[in-house]
């Protein structure tokens, strides 16, 4: 295989997703490639990707890989670090099977990801699940230990000005099949009229349909600043200390924000808020709930997703894959009902019209003199 093309480079793939161009070779430093970040990177239509770190470790069946061989992107694995020493935005790059050039000199090489190595590496992924679930369990049930204050109401949760109080609460993270979940319950948000919170990107998937979120929580690493400018309200995600990178952003951008120090993941303090402030109904969209999506996002377990679940119960509904949950077909006796319907009130009109009616007994005239001959 003989690849040449401009390149984006960027150590966080959903920074570079937002920045590469049609055929170009994304150049990336991603351990176990997620099916978030394989997506996005498929959207932008490139023709290769350089990984400088290992697409697939073995440490679980990571999905992104898979997707990204569906689409015939080629995947040059594992080239090394110092390829971010020598390359920058624009520059055109060669890949002869499993080596990089730039300007004809070698600067990386790495193993060619193809169908099979995938296939293969994915085995041996599962054949690690096992071991991987027992260590995923025994830091759910320490660190579990250690949060249980987030649901026994030693955590602060600050004033916040959206309304809860006695409306359902759409909360939307940007994970697996996220923009088709969204898309099929349009009519749950036209009719309910939500309270709707954006988890980072997912403000952007709201504002992509048309809706303007009333709260954005999260780091704020990974949301675009026509979202947070339009956005009602911004609480920002800081650790239990205090500390909050993510308040530069919006400071800089002249805007104000909420700041909730807390453990755990933003989506469950933001489940948490509509719980604590009377939301009646928690929908969540997107979110991350089981072993493989948390080693996706490079947690160890999931102790602060339990506890909140456990906390809010049955006011929350996962609507995570409710695009799999009904589709309808469109059946041939419902479009022929829809042709007879159409053309009943046609007929009716074309019968009650003089002119058609005259025509209507022209006809009946020419029918029976050529039934005479």
């Amino acid at each position: 295989m003989r690849l040449r093309a401009p390149i984006k480079i960027d150590r966080k793939t959903k920074n570079l997703a937002k920045r590469v161009q049609v055929g170009e070779i994304a150049v990336i430093n991603h351990k176990d490639i997620d099916e978030v970040a394989a997506n996005s990177l498929v959207e932008g239509k490139i023709k290769a990707i350089v990984n400088a770190d290992m697409t697939i470790s073995g440490r679980y069946p990571n999905k992104g890989p898979q997707i990204l061989s569906n689409k015939n992107i080629y995947i040059l694995d594992n080239v090394g670090k110092e390829v971010f020493d020598r390359l920058k935005d624009d520059d055109i790059v060669e890949i002869i099977d499993n080596k990089l050039y730039l300007n004809d000199e070698l600067i990386g090489e790495g193993e060619v990801l193809d169908k099979d190595a995938i296939k293969q590496k994915t085995k041996l992924c599962y054949d690690n699940l096992s071991n991987e679930l027992d260590n995923f369990i025994e830091n759910t049930i320490e660190y579990a230990k250690k949060e249980k204050g987030f649901i026994l109401g030693d955590l602060e949760i600050p004033k916040m000005k959206t309304n809860f109080k006695g409306r359902h609460a759409l909360i939307v993270v940007r994970g697996q099949d996220y923009k088709v979940d969204l898309s099929t319950i349009i009519p749950y948000i036209e009719e309910m009229k939500p309270v709707l919170i954006g988890v980072d990107g997912g403000g952007d998937a709201l504002l992509e349909f048309g809706y303007t979120p009333d709260m954005i929580v999260g780091d704020m690493d990974s949301i675009s600043d026509e979202c947070l400018r339009k956005c009602n309200e911004i609480v920002v995600h800081a650790y239990p200390d205090g500390r909050a990178p993510g308040l530069k952003r919006i400071e800089s951008l002249g805007l104000e924000a909420t700041i909730f120090p807390a453990p755990g993941t933003s989506e469950d303090i933001a489940m948490l808020t509509a719980y604590e402030y009377g939301a009646k109904l928690i929908v969540a969209l997107g979110t991350h709930s089981n072993m493989i999506d948390f080693l996706e996002k490079g947690r160890k377990g999931m102790a602060s997703t339990f506890l909140v679940r456990l906390k809010i119960g049955s006011k929350l509904i996962d609507a995570k894959g409710v695009n799999l949950l009904y589709r309808s077909k469109l059946k041939l006796k419902y479009i022929w009902g829809l042709i007879l319907a159409a053309l009943f009130p046609v007929c009716i009109v074309a019968y009650l019209s003089p002119s058609i009616q005259q025509l209507i007994k022209l006809m009946q005239i020419k029918i029976r003199l050529l039934m005479d001959f």
